[in-house]
């Protein structure tokens, strides 16, 4: 069972951080406000705060390229979902109403098929196959220099 939590807690911090920048943001907040708060009004107003505090680190990281945020901002959102689902298994069902009905609400994840071929030659360095690499750094040694060539004999005869 324990399995089975931690990916209904990764699905829903996955979902919860694409829900905060999506059109539907408003009444994703509420149905997590209540799913969160369970019912206990007196927590409503700090969980609110936590998932807007959340959705504006989220904007902002997302304005400035800053993925590791984005994955901090849902790590944190998938731990807290991980220790509600253990606290109180009743709310896994609730999170999996909130999914089946908020998740096909966000824009489907871009895919796209990448074919990679080597043939011939000698590569004296890395080679990288996939796609959207970025800010990498080789430090390969430098290709080996090519033997020097033969000298060419001289024919005495044909000096002049």
């Amino acid at each position: 069972m324990e399995a089975e939590l931690v990916a209904l807690a990764t699905s829903g911090a996955t979902t919860l951080v694409g829900l905060m920048v999506s059109e539907s943001w408003a009444q994703a907040r509420g149905r997590l406000v209540a799913l969160f708060s369970r019912g206990r009004t007196e927590a409503t107003a700090a969980v609110e705060d936590e998932l807007d505090g959340s959705r504006d680190e989220v904007v902002r990281a997302l304005a400035a390229s800053d993925e590791p945020t984005v994955a901090d901002v849902e790590a944190a959102w998938r731990l807290r979902l991980r220790r509600l689902l253990q606290a109180d298994p009743a709310a896994a069902d609730e999170l999996r109403a909130v999914l089946e009905e908020l998740g096909s609400e966000l824009p489907p994840a871009e895919t796209s098929v990448v074919h990679n071929r080597i043939s011939g030659g000698v590569q004296h360095g890395p080679v990288m196959q996939g796609r959207d690499f970025a800010s990498l750094t080789f430090h390969a040694p430098a290709a080996p220099a090519a033997p020097p060539a033969p000298p060419v004999p001289v024919d005495p005869r044909n000096q002049s």
